[in-house]
């Protein structure tokens, strides 16, 4: 069993993308758009300003209350896609009831949508073309199997999860006809059948349900490579969708909770905001 580290994957990148930054003639601006005071989602938007600060990219955000209108949350989108110096721009999820998801999401310029969500983006992947935004977690996935030169082609990957965050876009990322791609895919969810028997056939097994120590030792091929991208609160300590401790032993590759596919999601969002500033540039 080797153990996947994401953290030092990340770090190569952000070490590169540091460098980058240095020749530009101006830093690459990412916005922030936080609505109501989710303790989450406020943990995740100061991970991210950290990230830029260490890598010199600019960075602004907006709060507004939980009562706040859709109206004015698409006024300050429209403002912040005009801004020549926002290279990139991310609403925290999720949302208010109140506010459609999918409309804000469709609000942001496809040229600023960093996180890969908007419509177009998601079109673009699907068709396999090269020039939108793919989602930061399955890039980020997509990567770490990469540098670890762990085979994807012809295997067989099963996907525990079905979001339009995670589940979805890495299907249509892996099952690409390019470079480390080229997997048959399998997606479980909620009502599929015989999951433990689906689980056990796959070359490589990626968790991203959010239900806690979901995949234990008997839904796990040995020699299989496990991808945990669940992240849940047990006991006061932070556990991943894979029981760690009993899957591990019969695996070839494993990431950690945390410290495995959590950085590569902070580090694609940078790439994506630097991409995304090279293009306009040109």
């Amino acid at each position: 069993m080797q153990l996947i580290d994401g953290k030092q994957v990340a770090h190569r990148i952000e070490h590169d993308l540091k460098k980058m930054i240095e020749t530009f003639t101006r830093p690459p601006g990412l916005a922030f758009v936080l609505v109501g005071a989710n303790p989450a989602s406020r943990t995740y938007v100061h991970m991210k300003k950290k990230k830029c600060i260490e890598l010199r990219i600019f960075s602004k955000d907006k709060e507004f209350p939980e009562t706040v209108s859709e109206r004015e949350v698409m006024a300050h989108i429209h403002d912040l896609n005009a801004d020549p110096s926002i290279d990139g721009i991310l609403v925290q999820l999720p949302l208010p009831s109140h506010i459609s998801t999918a409309h804000i999401i469709e609000a942001i310029s496809p040229e600023k949508d960093v996180d890969g969500f908007h419509p177009m983006n998601v079109g673009k992947m699907l068709l396999g073309e090269m020039n939108g935004f793919l989602p930061c977690t399955p890039y980020g996935i997509k990567l770490l199997l990469s540098s670890y030169k762990v085979n994807v082609a012809g295997k067989h990957v099963v996907i525990l999860g079905r979001s339009n965050i995670v589940g979805k876009p890495l299907a249509a990322i892996l099952i690409q006809k390019a470079p480390d791609c080229n997997a048959t895919i399998t997606i479980a969810h909620s009502l599929t059948e015989n999951i433990k028997e689906l689980s056990r056939s796959a070359d490589i097994l990626i968790a991203a349900l959010g239900k806690a120590h979901f995949v234990t030792h008997d839904m796990v091929k040995k020699g299989a490579v496990v991808i945990d991208v669940g992240i849940n609160r047990l006991r006061n300590i932070l556990v991943g969708d894979v029981d760690f401790e009993a899957v591990a032993p019969l695996t070839s590759f494993i990431t950690p909770v945390p410290g495995g596919v959590g950085p590569m999601t902070i580090a694609m969002l940078m790439s994506n905001t630097v991409l995304s500033y090279e293009r306009r540039a040109i």
